[in-house]
């Protein structure tokens, strides 16, 4: 009975994952440049769907990519070329790892920059809280009295 349950949702979970967009007629002949063409697909930001790689995305300017990279990877050119003349159409904004310089350094900084100054202000906190709690189970002490508060403190018990 268990198997009978499993088996289809199994298949379906197994299914269900991400389908590239590339059809049929995109995909070359050459196995290795497919391979790269695919590589450098995944890299690639579209700029239409924005969270996803054109290699997944049904975009038109999606497509149109692919098949640029293709066209470049069959004229001969190295990944980086085509990366670079890719890049130069569109704009770092395509490549979903930018390299790290010039106004992009304000953004690779920016994450990590974040997280330090999180954890030191936590750590603040934390110290400032427990600062506090070693405070409060601090005995308190009477001050001192002077020889007059002793005097009048013994006048008062008297009586």
């Amino acid at each position: 009975m268990l198997k009978h349950v499993l088996t289809p949702l199994i298949l379906m979970l197994a299914l269900s994952g991400p389908v590239g967009a590339v059809l049929p007629d995109e995909i070359l002949p050459d196995a290795a440049l497919e391979a790269r063409a695919r590589a450098l697909s995944q890299i690639l930001r579209c700029p239409v769907c924005q969270g996803e790689n054109i290699d997944d995305s049904n975009a038109d300017v999606a497509r149109d990519l692919r098949r640029l990279v293709r066209e470049r990877l069959l004229a001969g050119d190295r990944d980086d070329q085509v990366l670079t003349y890719i890049t130069d159409r569109y704009g770092e904004y395509v490549l979903f790892e930018p390299e790290a310089k010039g106004v992009n350094l304000i953004l690779w900084l920016a994450g990590p920059g974040a997280l330090i100054l999180a954890l030191g202000g936590a750590g603040l906190v934390w110290r400032r809280r427990r600062q506090a709690e070693l405070r409060a189970a601090a005995p308190v002490m009477p001050p001192e009295l002077t020889e007059e508060e002793r005097a009048r403190l013994a006048e008062i018990l008297r009586n």
